[in-house]
């Protein structure tokens, strides 16, 4: 079943007003009589003595006077060349670092702690698409859009733009280096599979041999399988994928159940293959699209905690157990020393009714999300992360995968009859995603925390 879900304005605005008001004012109000008048002028102007002090008097006063007004001058100017100075630091040093050291890990540095690059917009860019889906082998026939008729492609030319940052280029070289002798995992539903195809397109426009790159097994890619991978072998690193849904342990009907009952989730314990994801370098979650009551309650299948069955248990309710449980078990089992954890929030789906029968597919990204940037599975999924004890991080790409409308499968899948505004074409936006990945890999051992959704949660 399709599955639901400044330029540093560095108002550096340094006004440093320095007024001066200098007011000297002399009210010389004198009242003489006619008769000492004249005495009064001729002392003035006969008495050599008397004009001499009083001019000395007054030069001595201005000269004090302005000797003040010249010092607080140059302090006042000393103290704009300090501010001045500073704010020109502060706007030509991060440009001077860039000119010195590229756009590379100084950028992404700075970048990575001051920038919630979930907070954006998306702006076209003839750079992309990243690669070409008919050279790829691992993108299904029910991504592969163009292969299937999609004659518009404007849906692949758009970039996401941080408002205070940017995501460096996509530097495939740069990537497979980084990534030799490692092992990244994706875990979840369709949705991850679609991603989990996705990098390994990234990846492969890389790669000379295409032919060094294969499915370990000899599988084909399709949704029936539980574990698919693929190696790099020229690079000594696997890309896999493993098939589960909820994330927790799924069985069949218990004894002495309703009738109703046709099978359970165990909320309480993770999945049965979750001993396969442990040692990875990177672990990327997802789940969402399945908890539904078309995929739960519809199909017979309830909830069980212990030995208890939860027949009442909302949906969101249990969603919340199940995601305490995957916290617990990271916490256990994952050694966040070598392992970098991720859990991608939920992805929005377009259809243009509650019955899902209708799918309008957009020549481009909307530009009112109507709602679809909230979701209780990804407010969940923030809940739970933020109260762990170890550094997990949240993709929220929930916002930012609203817009795109244009983005989804729409009547390009497999099954042309079916209309699909729950999955993404390839290429498409799950390269955005796993853009986003690889911006938060560094080189070093500690992760940064990610400003913003503050996603990142170090733990205590």
């Amino acid at each position: 079943m399709m599955e639901t879900m400044s330029s540093l304005s560095r108002s550096t605005s340094f006004s440093p007003t320095t007024s001066f008001s200098r007011s000297t004012s002399f009210n010389r109000s004198t009242s003489f009589n006619r008769s000492s008048s004249f005495k009064s002028r001729t002392l003035s102007v006969g008495s050599p003595r008397f004009s001499q002090s009083s001019w000395v008097s007054r030069v001595s006063q201005f000269s004090w006077v302005s000797r003040w007004l010249l010092t607080l001058i140059v302090i006042c100017i000393f103290i704009s060349f300090l501010i001045a100075s500073y704010g020109g630091y502060i706007y030509v040093m991060p440009s001077l670092n860039l000119a010195f050291h590229g756009y590379g890990v100084s950028e992404y540095a700075h970048s990575i702690n001051s920038c919630n690059v979930f907070d954006g917009s998306w702006v076209a860019d003839d750079n992309y698409p990243l690669y070409n889906s008919t050279e790829c082998p691992f993108v299904e026939q029910g991504f592969n859009c163009l292969a299937n008729g999609r004659r518009d492609t404007d849906y692949l030319k758009y970039r996401w733009k941080p408002n205070n940052c940017d995501i460096p280029r996509f530097n495939v070289q740069s990537i497979l280096d980084k990534l030799r002798g490692k092992r990244v995992v994706f875990v979840g539903d369709s949705m991850s599979r679609t991603q989990w195809e996705s990098l390994i397109c990234m990846l492969m426009t890389g790669v000379e041999d295409k032919k060094s790159v294969y499915e370990v097994n000899g599988n084909k890619i399709t949704k029936q399988i539980r574990y698919l991978g693929v190696r790099f072998s020229s690079f000594n690193f696997t890309i896999e994928f493993f098939r589960s849904v909820f994330l927790v342990e799924q069985s069949w009907i218990p004894r002495h159940a309703p009738k109703r009952v046709k099978s359970i989730l165990k909320l309480d314990k993770l999945d049965s293959i979750s001993n396969q994801w442990v040692n990875s370098d990177v672990l990327i979650f997802n789940t969402g699209q399945w908890w539904v009551p078309g995929k739960l309650f519809d199909m017979g299948c309830y909830f069980k905690v212990g030995n208890s069955l939860k027949l009442g248990m909302s949906i969101p309710t249990a969603f919340r157990t199940a995601l305490d449980t995957w916290a617990s078990w990271v916490e256990e089992k994952i050694d966040t020393e070598r392992t970098r954890v991720f859990f991608r929030t939920f992805e929005p789906s377009h259809w243009s009714d509650q019955t899902r029968r209708f799918c309008n597919v957009t020549d481009h990204p909307m530009l009112d999300t109507k709602g679809r940037d909230q979701s209780i599975f990804s407010d969940t999924v923030h809940e739970v992360v933020k109260n762990m004890t170890v550094p997990i991080a949240a993709l929220h790409v929930t916002s930012m995968s609203s817009f795109r409308s244009d983005a989804h499968v729409g009547n390009w899948g497999d099954k042309p009859s079916l209309p699909d505004c729950s999955h993404w074409c390839l290429p498409g936006l799950p390269d955005v995603w796993n853009e986003i990945v690889l911006f938060y890999l560094p080189n070093d051992k500690e992760l940064p925390f990610l400003g913003g959704f503050e996603p990142w949660h170090s733990g205590g």
